[in-house]
């Protein structure tokens, strides 16, 4: 049996903050559009930089309500080993369709993402923290969202409104290059925001990350998020 001392030592607690910025730009007289996201992620009680994320894509459209997408992600992480740390790259192909519809006044929004993870492998090298070559993990990623306008429009275009979101992660393929597992990881998000035009929105809010390790070890990240959301 696992003592309690050893299941709380497997179960930490984090707090951390992100900024994100996602953008969509039509390209005049076609089916398509830019889509560009970039992320930057605090560590533990904000103490320095965790993570960098910058994901461009090319939307198809294939109708007002479905979106298909193939994109590149460059993420750049905080990685420890035998307590030395250094950013490392990872590299990420990726493929999604989204479908939007309403559920009343609520807009609501479903994700169906793969990622291809190219993850850096790390060893430690005249106590410096390189890469050596990657593994090749894969990732399903699912992400439901709603948008309650607090004046009740149908079409909403202006004002206050509340969003709530889901991502479910679960791993296939090559588990062992990451925690082992099919489930890696469940995110819930809890905003508030202003629709200042058709064009822009900001919100703010609570997203509870949720973190299956390796054997045991779970990961709780209480985050405080601010993001922009922007439609050319």
């Amino acid at each position: 049996m696992i003592s309690a001392a050893a299941a709380n030592a497997q179960q930490t607690r984090q707090f951390s903050s992100w900024l994100a910025s996602f953008n969509t730009v039509a390209i005049p007289k076609t089916k398509f559009s830019i889509h560009m996201d970039a992320q930057v992620r605090s560590t533990h009680e904000w103490r320095e930089f965790q993570t960098f994320i910058v994901r461009p894509g090319l939307n198809y459209h294939v109708n007002k309500n479905m979106i298909a997408t193939v994109g590149y992600a460059w993420v750049h992480n905080l990685r420890a080993v035998q307590d030395v740390t250094a950013y490392l790259s990872e590299h990420r192909i990726w493929e999604q369709f989204i479908v939007n519809h309403k559920l009343g006044f609520i807009p609501i929004q479903h994700r169906f993402r793969v990622e291809q993870r190219f993850i850096g492998t790390p060893v430690v090298n005249n106590n410096k923290l390189e890469k050596d070559g990657h593994e090749l993990a894969h990732r399903f990623r699912y992400f439901l969202r709603g948008i309650v306008p607090f004046n009740g429009e149908q079409t909403f275009t202006k004002g206050a409104f509340a969003a709530a979101q889901n991502e479910l992660f679960l791993n296939f393929a090559n588990t062992d290059a990451v925690n082992g597992k099919v489930f890696d990881q469940n995110r819930a998000y809890l905003a508030v925001g202003y629709r200042f035009s058709r064009q822009f929105d900001l919100e703010a809010g609570y997203l509870n990350q949720y973190i299956s390790g390796r054997g045991a070890a779970r990961s709780t990240v209480h985050v405080l998020q601010l993001a922009g959301y922007l439609r050319l």
